[in-house]
């Protein structure tokens, strides 16, 4: 299941039968889509927080010192334990909850989380949470749609688009699909899935890229990388790009469509950081410059 940011990426392949006048356009069509989902009510700008579950009992409220912690303006002092047994998590509401869970009167559950599809989502007035599943952590993820960071969203910087950022790369598979344990920004690793190399020349040096298979997903290659724009123009920690799967042994890299992970617009995501084989020695003036304030 992919996380950061669904429906990026339009058909890379699609583009080739463009035409030079109209390869911009589409860009900028594409990017403003991007920032509009970026924007959007349940978009990465509203989190307001993420806290992390203990097993047993994990007390859920306003209440300072709770281990979920929601607004004060938006649920009761206690509201609810989440008890946390191994890897399943069950919700019991205390007197005065007055909490929905997906979209009803919250009663006693076992809750699904975001690593089993679609997860249980609760309500407290205008801010909605729910559980997600990092490794081995569990934890509840909080959002609210009037987060000053989403008022004060005025767009994501870039660089101009330049075509001969579009570039074909061979890919190289590897005989077999290997494990790799990429690292977060929380210190912890995840195992992703490495299905070959990708090989391109950037100003005639050769290049190489290995892309990532994100969970369960088969039709788009996941490349995390960083290059010598990190901490100067772009995002320091790296950033992310898509791409079609392989078709007739190529696959088209368009780093105008090079855009930040969720951790550079909020606090409270969990991304992965660019492997070692992915930081380039090289400049890659081209998509998504380091957004401001982040």
């Amino acid at each position: 299941m992919k996380r950061w940011i669904p429906l990026l990426f339009s058909s890379a392949l699609a583009l080739s039968a463009q035409t030079p006048e109209a390869y911009a356009p589409s860009v900028d069509a594409w990017h403003a889509a991007r920032e509009a989902r970026l924007a959007a009510e349940d978009g990465w700008l509203t989190l307001i927080g993420r806290d992390w579950l203990n097993q047993g009992e994990n007390t859920l409220g306003s209440a300072p010192g709770s281990t979920v912690l929601l607004p004060e303006w938006a649920a009761p002092a206690k509201a609810g334990l989440l008890i946390l047994e191994g890897t399943m998590v069950r919700f019991r509401p205390l007197p005065g909850c007055n909490l929905l869970l997906n979209g009803k009167p919250a009663t006693e559950a076992v809750l699904k989380s975001d690593a089993d599809g679609t997860p249980d989502v609760f309500k407290a007035g205008r801010v909605t949470f729910y559980l997600i599943r990092r490794g081995t952590r569990l934890g509840v993820r909080i959002k609210d749609p009037e987060n000053p960071a989403r008022k004060a969203f005025r767009g994501v910087p870039r660089y101009p688009v330049d075509a001969t950022w579009r570039v074909e790369a061979e890919f190289i598979p590897y005989a077999t699909p290997q494990a790799r344990a990429i690292p977060t920004v929380l210190g912890t690793t995840e195992t992703m899935t490495a299905p070959g190399l990708l090989k391109f020349k950037v100003a005639g040096r050769d290049i190489t890229l290995e892309p990532m298979l994100e969970e369960g997903e088969r039709s788009e290659l996941f490349i995390i990388f960083k290059d010598t724009t990190s901490a100067h123009g772009t995002y320091p920690a790296g950033r992310f790009l898509y791409a079609d799967m392989p078709k007739d042994g190529k696959v088209i890299l368009d780093f105008n469509r090079a855009i930040n992970p969720p951790c550079a617009f909020t606090l409270f995501a969990t991304c992965p950081l660019p492997p070692r084989q992915n930081q380039l020695d090289v400049p890659v003036r081209a998509g998504e410059k380091e957004p401001a304030g982040h």
